[in-house]
């Protein structure tokens, strides 16, 4: 059950597909050098295999618990989240004035998916952390963000995103929250809110609560929700925590899996009221968490992808261990189940998801660098497009991927898989959350649809398909049988995604039902035809790297042969996809309530 991070891959993806050299020639990413982010790269691997990987197993059999109003999270996790803050770890993109190392959201991304192989439940605290961080620095005021960040970035304090309550759960048009305004600047805030991660624990001088809620003048809707800084200990002048306020933890979630990660139900005001103060102006607090919840997504989809690779390396690990069966092409006695076609196909589909899932990520973290940092104002504008284009199918399709590679990973130790003593079960406990929080994949397929297709005409994603199909003239220049396969394949996964794109802007005013009756499937076909597309530059980096002889020409064999499987296996589902959103609407619909 130890975790070894992939850096050879993270490397390869970093350089050869999502662009570093180009990144840290933009402004603000000087640092970002070769050489600074091979050894940051190291040292978080060093960090999470040795200090929090060994956490997880643990911390799922003795997870944190609540008594009378206080939460004692899993044994170590403590002493490991002041090490993590320590070292620097919250603060690797965030910015050097506020005590962060200003690196690049790429060099940051597989640091987080480190963390998160290691251990989820752990990981949560940061990842909640960085939204708070994201939100306060776009639309927190300069007083605020000299109380706040300082402490958030060096992991003194955390953050939570308190959306949810009881009788609304996506639907935040229903957020009841009441903040009443003092007069003085301050807000007392009334309301229960659920589900909130790390919203109580012991591992911090303060938790810093992002809070929705509605002013008494409020318009109905989201159009009158404003966000809210509710900190569970009132802030000193001198920037210490002090008073305790009226925010507390009434009890935690008992859950299928990220047992470690206490889930709180919060109540504010049970006792006077809890002091907050605004964020930015009221009633555009819907706007302001969205900052935090874009972040949070992408952060969940790379929490699907290490998820999968922690799930990946056990298997493979099992699969040469475990001894079982004659070899099929015939053997003197037993042999490894890793001999076995069926296991080998599984792990090779666990391993080429896992891959092209990486990939993708890390490509679109490239790109919001690039929206970010470019010196042109209409780079940026185009590159944000495009990466909140990725950010939907980064976050849904990479983990409806965990759910399938910790299935299958279960399925490689067989009986032993279903014993919780060997993890393997843990992963695929783990893993079904991420398919829920954050929005669930019918909500991320949603807004691929309707803000992220349908509203610019498909215009985003017609060019994105430009992209795919200049790649795939690319691989017309590469003799052998496995560059024609995987072009071939992704020649059909572009023309099934673009088929797509246009029914759905043409369909959306006059059948809508049946367009979103397909929305969660689309976002699985561009999953797959994007994550094929970055698989295909991976081959042809990795045939560039042979032709020239460098490096270790083994990985870049692998590299090929997977990128193969990919398309063979995986991309080839494009058309059966396109069938089932264009002319399949009619099953999802056909029956009457009364007839389920």
């Amino acid at each position: 059950m130890t975790y070894k991070a992939p850096l050879q891959d993270m490397q390869f993806v970093m350089n050869e597909l999502a662009g570093l050299s180009a990144i840290n020639q933009l402004p603000g990413c000087e640092d970002a050098t070769a050489d600074t982010v091979e050894a940051v790269l190291e040292e978080n691997a060093k960090f999470c295999g040795n200090v929090i990987a060994p956490l997880n197993h643990a911390s799922d059999k003795a997870p944190s618990f609540w008594h009378d109003g206080q939460v004692t999270t899993a044994k170590g996790f403590r002493e490991a989240f002041k090490s993590f803050g320590d070292a620097g770890w919250q603060g690797v993109q965030h910015p050097s004035e506020f005590g962060g190392q200003g690196l690049p959201k790429l060099v940051a991304t597989p640091c987080i998916e480190m963390l998160n192989a290691a251990s989820i439940s752990f990981a949560l605290v940061a990842l909640l952390t960085d939204g708070a961080i994201e939100a306060l620095l776009t639309a927190g005021s300069d007083a605020q963000k000299g109380t706040y960040l300082e402490p958030l970035i060096s992991g003194k304090w955390t953050g939570t995103m308190n959306l949810t309550e009881p009788q609304a759960g996506s639907d935040l048009a229903a957020v009841r929250t009441r903040a009443v305004p003092q007069g003085d600047g301050t807000y007392k805030v009334f309301g229960t809110k659920i589900y909130i991660t790390y919203g109580e624990h012991d591992m911090a001088e303060n938790i810093i609560h992002l809070v929705l809620a509605r002013t008494p003048d409020a318009p109905p809707g989201v159009k009158g929700i404003s966000l809210f800084i509710v900190p569970k200990f009132l802030v000193n002048a001198d920037g210490s925590p002090g008073e305790r306020n009226d925010a507390h933890c009434v009890s935690i979630e008992h859950k299928l899996g990220i047992k470690a990660s206490p889930t709180a139900v919060l109540q504010f005001g049970d006792h006077g009221g809890a002091i907050g103060t605004l964020v930015g102006e009221e009633n555009r607090g819907l706007e302001y968490m969205f900052i935090m919840m874009n972040a949070a997504r992408f952060g969940v989809g790379l929490q699907g992808i290490g998820l999968a690779d922690r799930a990946y390396q056990q298997a493979v690990a099992f699969a040469k261990d475990r001894v079982q069966s004659r070899d099929l092409a015939g053997s003197s006695g037993p042999v490894s189940i890793i001999h076995h076609p069926d296991v080998r196909r599984m792990l090779m589909s666990m391993r080429a998801h896992v891959e092209a899932a990486r990939a993708l990520a890390y490509v679109g973290a490239g790109i919001s660098d690039l929206a970010h940092h470019h010196p042109d104002a209409d780079m940026r504008a185009a590159n944000l497009a495009v990466y909140e284009y990725l950010v939907p199918v980064i976050k849904g399709w990479s983990t409806e991927m965990s759910q399938d590679v910790t299935r299958d990973g279960v399925q490689v130790h067989g009986g032993m898989g279903f014993i919780e003593e060997t993890g393997a079960a843990q992963h695929y406990r783990d893993a079904k959350i991420l398919t829920i929080y954050e929005g669930t994949t019918a909500i991320q397929a949603n807004d691929l649809v309707g803000r992220k297709t349908v509203r610019d005409g498909g215009a985003v994603a017609k060019g994105i398909i430009a992209q795919v199909r200049a790649t795939e003239a690319q691989l017309a220049d590469i003799d052998g049988a496995d560059f024609a396969a995987i072009r071939l394949r992704l020649a059909d996964g572009s023309a099934a995604l673009e088929a797509v794109v246009d029914y759905m802007v043409a369909n959306m005013r006059s059948d809508i039902l049946a367009v979103f009756a397909g929305s969660v499937t689309y976002l699985r076909l561009a999953g797959i035809v994007l994550g094929g597309w970055q698989m295909a530059r991976a081959a042809l980096a990795a045939q560039r790297k042979l032709d020239a002889g460098e490096g270790e020409a083994a990985f870049y064999r692998a590299k090929i042969a997977t990128a193969r499987f990919f398309a063979d296996h995986i991309l080839s589902q494009a058309s059966g996809l396109r069938c089932a959103i264009v002319e399949g609407s009619a099953g999802v619909l056909a029956l009457t309530e009364d007839q389920f």
